[in-house]
């Protein structure tokens, strides 16, 4: 029979918890059920960092009112590559992440379009990227950062016209 108690033991030095219980890193989940999903008794499934981070810039670009992620150097840079044939677009441009073992932290930089509601993007984005980090891969996600670093305003990006006299 296992018993829980949440009191503490006085020692010379400190009190420490006497509680001894899994640590539950989100209601309701317990660190065994979530091991469950990406281990078994016939081996274990790892989730690579780039996985995640696509997932993430995938499920990032689906939501209304996001025109890009990055940063502008970032974007600068996929601009050029955009312009090399054969070059392909970075899916995971503006996010980073970190993966452990059962769970993920992600970071992205996004540039939102004029007009929209800035909150109700961000909290859009973060429930869309949990949705599909979790959905998709079976790790909990524990945070998801959002840095609005720019607003795209149509005809900011056009060239401007070249001149036909020198």
């Amino acid at each position: 029979m296992t018993t829980t108690t949440t009191a503490t033991e006085k020692r010379a030095d400190s009190e420490v918890p006497a509680r001894i219980d899994p640590p539950v890193s989100r209601v309701g989940a317990s660190v065994d059920k979530i091991n469950s999903r990406l281990a078994s008794e016939q081996g274990t499934t790892t989730i690579a960092d780039i996985v995640v981070q696509k997932v993430a810039g995938l499920a990032a670009r689906e939501v209304p009112g996001v025109h890009a992620l990055g940063g502008g150097a970032a974007r600068a840079f996929s601009a050029l590559r955009d312009r090399i044939p054969g070059a392909s677009a970075s899916i995971g441009q503006g996010v980073s992440v970190e993966v452990g073992e059962t769970q993920a932290a992600v970071d992205l930089e996004i540039v939102v379009e004029y007009g929209v509601a800035i909150a109700e993007v961000a909290r859009a984005v973060r429930r869309n990227v949990i949705s599909a980090i979790e959905q998709m891969t079976g790790l909990i996600v524990v945070e998801v950062n959002i840095n609005v670093n720019d607003v795209y305003i149509a005809g900011d990006d056009e060239p401007a016209p070249i001149s036909r006299v020198h």
